[in-house]
């Protein structure tokens, strides 16, 4: 499941929603295959871009230019998760089953700004759109590569969900930003300043989709383990290592063979009465060079 948050992949979050929500009806201009896919949130299913657009645009109470008026949340099922959908509820049903499932990831969200009022997805402004297909742009390698033209689809279970939420609460009161991660000195000043933990947002959108569908997740599916992979510190790397060499079944780590000489030399005894010197032929030993920084730096653990 990838879930990211961005300002706006097409248009400036500033000013109104207006070339957001046109971006967003693209499907609907060109698609001759499905019944135009309307907008929805927790109460409704039926709404147009034109309601969207306005109550967007009309949520920015004492924002001033510069602030950010809205957040675009991308909600990407894997394949592998699209087919368990389909398999379960079909083509139709999945649909509604992934709208049902943003509502709860709105849930999420705004659960974690942990601000006093702001408890479930019905104190935010928001609207979500289904798409069914993704398109191949500038900088996809196969379109550089010639072998893709840009604005082709691309292959496979591409369905997803993209949701507008405004800046402002469903009050108009509170701004709400998950640009903001500030923990305070103190729990007060966390409180009032708020501390959306994005990292946090994206398991748990994961672990909702996991219990709500009973989906089985690999562990190397998992956020975890994609983000110690990705950025991690060495001790996490190394802990996602091995808890995935513990989940794979079959596989067991391997010990560290360490190899004796086939025989051992017999000790050097002194003859007694003699010297060191005189029970040993005197050997000159090379001093070994120093070795660089370079030379002494540990390599980092690759997967």
């Amino acid at each position: 499941m990838y879930i990211n948050i961005t300002d706006s992949t097409t248009a400036d979050n500033k000013s109104s929603s207006h070339d957001l929500v046109h971006y967003l009806e693209k499907e609907n201009r060109t698609d001759k295959e499905h019944n135009p896919e309307l907008w929805f949130n927790q109460d409704r299913t039926t709404i147009s871009a034109f309601d969207t657009r306005l109550a967007i645009d009309n949520n920015i109470a004492k924002l001033s230019k510069q602030d950010a008026k809205f957040f675009l949340i991308n909600i990407s099922p894997s394949q592998k998760e699209i087919a368990w959908l389909k398999e379960r509820y079909g083509d139709e049903g999945a649909k509604e089953q992934l709208k049902a499932y943003a509502v709860k990831v709105m849930d999420e969200y705004a659960k974690n700004f942990k601000r006093p009022g702001i408890n479930s997805n019905k104190d935010l402004l928001w609207f979500g759109k289904l798409e069914n297909y993704r398109y191949y742009g500038h900088k996809d390698p196969e379109v550089k590569q010639g072998l893709k033209k840009r604005g082709e689809r691309k292959p496979g279970e591409q369905m997803h969900i993209q949701v507008i939420v405004s800046r402002k609460d469903i009050t108009n009161k509170i701004k709400l930003s998950p640009n903001n991660n500030s923990k305070g000195r103190n729990a007060e000043h966390s409180r009032r300043m708020g501390q959306f933990d994005r990292s946090a947002f994206k398991q748990s959108g994961e672990k909702v989709f996991d219990h709500l569908f009973n989906f089985e997740r690999g562990f190397d599916e998992t956020f975890n383990y994609a983000n110690a992979k990705k950025k991690g510190l060495l001790d996490e790397r190394v802990a996602m290592r091995t808890e995935r060499s513990n989940n794979s079944p079959g596989q067991r780590p391997v010990a560290r063979q360490e190899f004796a000489p086939a025989h051992k030399e017999p000790q050097l005894k002194l003859a007694l009465g003699k010297t060191q010197a005189e029970a040993a032929p005197y050997i000159p030993i090379k001093k070994k060079k120093k070795r660089s920084k370079e030379q002494e730096q540990d390599q980092g653990l690759s997967f």
